[in-house]
Protein backbone atom coordinates (compact mmCIF):
# COMPACT_ATOMS: atom_id res chain seq x y z
CA UNK A 1 0.00 0.00 0.00
CA UNK A 2 2.81 2.42 0.87
CA UNK A 3 4.43 1.68 -2.50
CA UNK A 4 1.15 2.44 -4.30
CA UNK A 5 0.76 5.78 -2.50
CA UNK A 6 4.38 6.66 -3.22
CA UNK A 7 3.88 5.74 -6.87
CA UNK A 8 0.69 7.82 -7.06
CA UNK A 9 2.52 10.72 -5.41
CA UNK A 10 5.27 10.58 -8.03
CA UNK A 11 2.67 10.57 -10.80
CA UNK A 12 1.02 13.63 -9.26
CA UNK A 13 4.35 15.41 -9.00
CA UNK A 14 5.13 14.57 -12.63
CA UNK A 15 1.68 15.82 -13.61
CA UNK A 16 2.42 19.10 -11.89
CA UNK A 17 5.63 19.48 -13.85
CA UNK A 18 3.84 18.70 -17.10
CA UNK A 19 1.11 21.23 -16.31
CA UNK A 20 3.55 24.11 -15.81
CA UNK A 21 3.68 26.30 -18.89
CA UNK A 22 6.84 26.57 -20.91
CA UNK A 23 8.65 29.92 -20.47
CA UNK A 24 7.09 31.51 -23.58
CA UNK A 25 3.60 30.18 -22.79
CA UNK A 26 3.37 31.98 -19.44
CA UNK A 27 4.19 35.33 -21.05
CA UNK A 28 1.81 34.66 -23.92
CA UNK A 29 -1.04 33.75 -21.55
CA UNK A 30 -0.37 36.80 -19.37
CA UNK A 31 -0.21 39.06 -22.44
CA UNK A 32 -3.49 37.59 -23.77
CA UNK A 33 -5.21 38.10 -20.45
CA UNK A 34 -3.95 41.67 -20.35
CA UNK A 35 -5.27 42.31 -23.85
CA UNK A 36 -8.60 40.82 -22.82
CA UNK A 37 -8.70 43.22 -19.86
CA UNK A 38 -7.81 46.15 -22.11
CA UNK A 39 -10.56 45.25 -24.57
CA UNK A 40 -13.04 45.07 -21.68
CA UNK A 41 -11.90 48.52 -20.55
CA UNK A 42 -12.21 49.83 -24.12
CA UNK A 43 -15.77 48.54 -24.44
CA UNK A 44 -16.71 50.19 -21.15
CA UNK A 45 -14.88 53.49 -21.69
CA UNK A 46 -16.98 56.44 -20.56
CA UNK A 47 -15.72 58.93 -23.13
CA UNK A 48 -13.50 59.35 -26.17
CA UNK A 49 -10.45 60.40 -24.15
CA UNK A 50 -10.54 57.27 -22.01
CA UNK A 51 -11.23 55.07 -25.04
CA UNK A 52 -8.36 56.58 -27.00
CA UNK A 53 -5.99 56.01 -24.09
CA UNK A 54 -6.98 52.35 -23.80
CA UNK A 55 -6.89 51.89 -27.58
CA UNK A 56 -3.36 53.31 -27.57
CA UNK A 57 -2.30 50.70 -25.00
CA UNK A 58 -3.82 47.95 -27.15
CA UNK A 59 -2.07 49.25 -30.25
CA UNK A 60 1.28 49.32 -28.41
CA UNK A 61 0.77 45.66 -27.48
CA UNK A 62 -0.03 44.84 -31.09
CA UNK A 63 3.26 46.44 -32.15
CA UNK A 64 5.34 43.87 -30.23
CA UNK A 65 5.94 40.56 -31.95
CA UNK A 66 8.30 38.96 -29.45
CA UNK A 67 11.11 39.05 -32.02
CA UNK A 68 13.54 41.97 -32.04
CA UNK A 69 14.30 41.30 -35.72
CA UNK A 70 10.63 41.33 -36.74
CA UNK A 71 9.98 44.46 -34.65
CA UNK A 72 12.93 46.24 -36.32
CA UNK A 73 11.76 45.23 -39.80
CA UNK A 74 8.24 46.47 -39.00
CA UNK A 75 9.67 49.80 -37.86
CA UNK A 76 11.68 50.09 -41.09
CA UNK A 77 8.58 49.25 -43.10
CA UNK A 78 6.80 52.07 -41.26
CA UNK A 79 9.57 54.45 -42.29
CA UNK A 80 9.26 53.25 -45.89
CA UNK A 81 5.50 53.91 -45.79
CA UNK A 82 6.09 57.42 -44.43
CA UNK A 83 8.58 57.96 -47.26
CA UNK A 84 5.96 56.65 -49.74
CA UNK A 85 8.22 53.76 -50.77
CA UNK A 86 5.41 51.22 -50.71
CA UNK A 87 7.19 48.47 -52.66
CA UNK A 88 10.04 48.54 -50.12
CA UNK A 89 7.53 48.50 -47.26
CA UNK A 90 5.84 45.44 -48.75
CA UNK A 91 9.18 43.69 -49.22
CA UNK A 92 10.11 44.33 -45.58
CA UNK A 93 6.68 43.22 -44.38
CA UNK A 94 6.94 40.04 -46.46
CA UNK A 95 10.06 39.24 -44.41
CA UNK A 96 8.32 40.10 -41.16
CA UNK A 97 5.44 37.77 -42.01
CA UNK A 98 7.89 35.01 -42.95
CA UNK A 99 9.51 35.40 -39.50
CA UNK A 100 6.28 35.88 -37.53
CA UNK A 101 3.31 34.56 -39.54
CA UNK A 102 1.01 34.71 -36.52
CA UNK A 103 1.61 38.42 -35.88
CA UNK A 104 -1.64 40.18 -36.77
CA UNK A 105 -0.11 43.65 -36.88
CA UNK A 106 2.39 42.62 -39.57
CA UNK A 107 -0.50 41.56 -41.80
CA UNK A 108 -2.37 44.79 -40.99
CA UNK A 109 0.62 46.95 -41.88
CA UNK A 110 1.14 45.11 -45.14
CA UNK A 111 -2.57 45.61 -45.91
CA UNK A 112 -2.00 49.34 -45.44
CA UNK A 113 0.98 49.30 -47.78
CA UNK A 114 -0.99 47.37 -50.41
CA UNK A 115 -3.87 49.84 -50.11
CA UNK A 116 -1.52 52.79 -50.52
CA UNK A 117 -0.02 51.05 -53.55
CA UNK A 118 -3.57 50.95 -54.99
CA UNK A 119 -3.95 47.17 -54.62
CA UNK A 120 -7.24 46.80 -52.70
CA UNK A 121 -7.54 43.08 -53.46
CA UNK A 122 -4.26 42.30 -51.69
CA UNK A 123 -5.16 44.75 -48.93
CA UNK A 124 -8.46 42.95 -48.26
CA UNK A 125 -6.71 39.57 -48.28
CA UNK A 126 -4.21 40.81 -45.67
CA UNK A 127 -6.95 42.41 -43.57
CA UNK A 128 -8.69 39.05 -43.50
CA UNK A 129 -5.43 37.48 -42.34
CA UNK A 130 -5.18 40.16 -39.65
CA UNK A 131 -8.68 39.41 -38.42
CA UNK A 132 -8.08 35.66 -38.49
CA UNK A 133 -5.25 36.26 -36.01
CA UNK A 134 -6.88 39.05 -33.98
CA UNK A 135 -10.66 39.27 -34.53
CA UNK A 136 -10.82 42.33 -32.27
CA UNK A 137 -8.52 44.41 -34.50
CA UNK A 138 -10.78 47.44 -34.76
CA UNK A 139 -8.40 49.28 -37.11
CA UNK A 140 -8.42 46.35 -39.56
CA UNK A 141 -12.23 46.26 -39.44
CA UNK A 142 -12.42 50.00 -40.08
CA UNK A 143 -9.91 49.63 -42.93
CA UNK A 144 -11.99 46.84 -44.41
CA UNK A 145 -15.05 49.08 -44.20
CA UNK A 146 -13.16 51.87 -45.94
CA UNK A 147 -12.11 49.59 -48.81
CA UNK A 148 -15.63 48.23 -49.21
CA UNK A 149 -17.01 51.78 -49.31
CA UNK A 150 -14.45 52.82 -51.91
CA UNK A 151 -15.54 49.87 -54.04
CA UNK A 152 -19.25 50.69 -53.65
CA UNK A 153 -20.07 47.68 -51.43
CA UNK A 154 -21.99 49.66 -48.84
CA UNK A 155 -23.63 46.63 -47.21
CA UNK A 156 -20.30 44.98 -46.38
CA UNK A 157 -18.83 48.34 -45.42
CA UNK A 158 -21.63 48.91 -42.92
CA UNK A 159 -21.11 45.43 -41.46
CA UNK A 160 -17.36 45.98 -41.03
CA UNK A 161 -17.85 49.43 -39.50
CA UNK A 162 -20.41 48.08 -37.02
CA UNK A 163 -18.02 45.31 -35.97
CA UNK A 164 -15.32 47.92 -35.39
CA UNK A 165 -17.71 50.00 -33.26
CA UNK A 166 -18.74 46.95 -31.24
CA UNK A 167 -15.10 46.65 -30.17
CA UNK A 168 -14.17 50.35 -29.99
CA UNK A 169 -17.42 52.30 -29.44
CA UNK A 170 -15.69 55.70 -29.53
CA UNK A 171 -14.45 55.66 -33.14
CA UNK A 172 -16.32 58.86 -33.88
CA UNK A 173 -15.59 59.06 -37.62
CA UNK A 174 -16.72 55.45 -38.02
CA UNK A 175 -19.86 56.15 -35.96
CA UNK A 176 -20.69 59.16 -38.14
CA UNK A 177 -20.20 57.06 -41.27
CA UNK A 178 -22.50 54.34 -39.89
CA UNK A 179 -25.17 56.94 -39.02
CA UNK A 180 -25.16 58.21 -42.60
CA UNK A 181 -24.74 54.82 -44.26
CA UNK A 182 -27.29 52.74 -42.31
CA UNK A 183 -30.42 54.48 -43.66
CA UNK A 184 -29.05 54.25 -47.18
CA UNK A 185 -28.34 50.51 -46.87
CA UNK A 186 -31.24 49.46 -44.66
CA UNK A 187 -33.81 52.04 -45.64
CA UNK A 188 -35.64 54.47 -43.40
CA UNK A 189 -38.53 53.70 -41.08
CA UNK A 190 -41.78 55.29 -42.15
Amino acid sequence: MAALIASAGQGFAQGERAAKPRPGQAESARRGATLDELFARLAGAKDETEANGVASLIERRWMRSGSDTADLLLARAGEAIKGKDYPLAIELLDRVIALQPGWAEAWNRRATAFYLLDDPVSAVADLRQTLAREPRHFAALAGLGHIYMANGDKTRALEAYRKALAIHPHLDTVRTTVEHLAPEVEGRDL
